[in-house]
């Protein structure tokens, strides 16, 4: 297989054996990492002179509705209840062609993975098996590593509190025709509405199959006015269904016991920054997980409103944090400081190693470790943002953004490579996706549910 070696870069590995490199080499074969240290000798490698570089681990998002990209920007001043009635019950979300559903997730990946984002949680919304195959056929057209969480339709009767209505058989004809493997860049998920969305019955039995069909289990649960009041994350404890492959989206109402209780089962969470604090979903929950023991994750959530890139969650989820914490401290008439309360280097690994746990990957991807997977990223120090560097995991947090991204490789293939991504027709792009905008567009509700 083929060898290709990368030399004299700044390595945030992610991996704590390994550490952090000032100045290091980088060798993979075929679709794996083959070594990490300070020098490297290959024969027959090809060289790669990433002496401008910051080389770390593509970033992983474990929370977007990957196929909003051709609604891009539509929502930035819509509250969480205005979110949910113009995409949901029946109004934009259902208006959505299987051929709309192709370019959306082709563009929401390739847009991912210019940003460094070589793996996400596409938490989807099912109109039909038709709209299915074009999603999955989106996504592995761009390359992209990913968990398709099978969902639901965005009709009114499935979002409903006592709804019983589910598409479980669907689920498992979606595992079977596609999902047999794990050994590929695509894997099972299914995207449930948990207990706050559905009947308590109609989620248990979603969390039954999901496990039957060994996929990963994600819903939004615990936020807004409702979360604090339903203890939703309680019940699911009493019931016995907490587990490592549960995935709790959000959860900014619940209490430091229930986040223990997430704690103890293994359960992982994706917080969206950004977009809880924009929305009204409620303060994002960084410190109180990490407070008990849970580690965070970062996810986009929806571009409708904000970019498709994790530089700016993780620089949202810091601040928020360190603000939060510092006010707390103010508001006894204590200043912060000597250090604040969290570190640049938590959020480095939120949005890496932290997220392939959370989705269950960290065998495959997460840190730069000998023997893993091939998914890593390249970051031009040199540009004028990062120029002169002195802190990596700082400057990739605080400072950086997409434009940043020189290279990205995932199982080993370069997808992006000097600032442009590799064999993608962006004419084409462009023109399937400003068509799926105008048709899901141009309907236009007389009413929708507040």
């Amino acid at each position: 297989m083929k060898k290709t070696l990368f030399k004299d870069a700044a390595i945030l590995t992610l991996d704590p054996t390994v550490g952090f490199l000032e100045k290091g080499d980088l060798l993979i074969e075929g679709t794996h990492i083959l070594e990490v240290g300070s020098f490297i000798e290959a024969n027959e490698a090809d060289i790669v002179d990433a002496s401008d570089m910051v080389i770390m681990p593509g970033l992983v998002d474990t929370h977007r509705h990957v196929w909003q990209s051709v609604i891009r920007g539509i929502g930035t001043d819509w509250s969480l209840q205005t979110y949910l009635s113009k995409i949901y019950y029946g109004n934009y979300g259902a208006m959505r062609r299987p051929s709309d559903d192709r370019i959306a997730n082709y563009l929401g990946a390739l847009e991912a993975l210019d940003a460094g984002v070589t793996t996400f949680l596409d938490w989807t919304m099912i109109n039909s098996m038709d709209h299915t195959e074009e999603l999955i056929g989106g996504l592995k057209d761009a390359g992209i590593r990913a968990v398709f969480a099978f969902g639901t339709s965005g009709d009114a009767a499935y979002w409903d509190r006592e709804s019983t209505l589910t598409n479980m058989e669907d689920a498992a004809r979606v595992k079977k025709a596609h999902f047999q493997s794990s050994d590929q860049l695509l894997t099972m998920g299914l995207a449930i509405r948990g207990p706050e969305f559905s009947s308590w019955e109609t989620s248990v039995f979603e969390i039954e199959t999901a496990r039957s069909l060994d996929a990963l289990c994600s819903m939004h649960i615990g936020f807004g006015n409702w979360g604090a009041g339903d203890r939703s994350i309680e019940r699911l404890h009493k019931a016995g269904l907490l587990g490592p492959d549960l995935n709790m989206v959000h959860i900014n109402a619940i209490d430091a016991d229930q986040m223990k209780m997430l704690a103890d089962s293994g359960s992982s969470i994706s917080i969206t920054p950004e977009i809880e604090m924009m929305m009204g979903h409620g303060y994002p929950v960084t410190g109180l997980a990490i407070e008990q023991g849970v580690l965070p994750t970062l996810g986009v959530d929806v571009v409708t409103a904000t970019g498709g890139d994790l530089f700016a969650q993780m620089k949202f989820g810091l601040q928020a944090e360190r603000a939060l914490q510092n006010q707390s401290l103010l508001m006894e008439g204590i200043m912060p400081g000597p250090d604040l309360g969290i570190s640049a280097q938590q959020m480095l690994e939120a949005a890496t190693i932290n997220g392939a746990r959370a989705l269950q990957l960290d065998h495959k991807i997460g840190s730069l470790t000998p023997g893993k997977e091939a998914d890593f990223i390249l970051i031009d120090r040199t540009s004028m943002n990062l120029l002169p560097m002195t802190d990596p995991a700082g400057a990739v947090v605080q400072t950086a953004h997409p434009s940043n991204v020189d290279s990205v490789y995932v199982a080993g293939k370069a997808v992006k490579r000097n600032g442009k991504l590799v064999d993608v027709n962006l004419e084409e792009v462009k023109r399937k996706a400003y068509a799926a905008r105008d048709h899901i567009l141009s309907h236009k509700f007389e009413s929708t549910p507040s």
